[in-house]
């Protein structure tokens, strides 16, 4: 988080192609963090209800770890998070934002949001409640899998 605060980025913007139906959508995800873990939510307006909010970029290939997270995050979280944890308008955030990068994220952020479920605080699709049936080793490997998409898209910044 410092470093983000002390880089200066100012607004992030992420673009993203989408099915040629919705054609290419851009949303920008406003203010960087400031003190007191917040944001200001990015305007999703002229993104249709149930469209992805971005459309990450995929590795060429993923770690075994991130394959097996691969998996558990299709089966267990893509359907409120997108293909790819690129979020879905109205429902649940892009884990491929920079809000979600390792330094303010770790990995117990995720054990804690899949075992007890989390109040809303950075976006305005409500709160999520905890994930049934997901033991931590899974969720280790969902974040494996995250990670490596979020490299592949400049998260975290250098």
């Amino acid at each position: 988080m410092n470093r983000i605060l002390a880089s200066g980025l100012g607004a992030l913007m992420i673009a993203g192609v989408l099915p040629a139906d919705l054609g290419a959508q851009t949303i920008s995800f406003g203010s960087p963090m400031v003190a007191g873990h917040s944001m200001v939510p990015p305007d999703t307006s002229g993104i249709p209800l149930g469209a992805p909010l971005v459309a990450p970029k995929l590795p060429a290939t993923f770690s075994p770890m991130a394959q097996t997270g691969k998996r558990a995050f299709d089966a267990k979280c893509a359907s409120c998070h997108g293909e790819n944890a690129g979020g879905i308008n109205g429902t649940a955030p892009p884990l491929i934002h920079f809000i979600y990068e390792p330094n303010h994220h770790p990995l117990i952020s995720f054990l804690s949001a899949v075992q007890k479920g989390v109040p809303a605080h950075h976006w305005h699709f409500g709160d999520m409640e905890p994930v049934p049936g997901v033991p931590p080793g899974i969720v280790k490997s969902i974040e494996a899998y995250i990670r490596e998409v979020q490299r592949e898209n400049g998260i975290p910044r250098s």
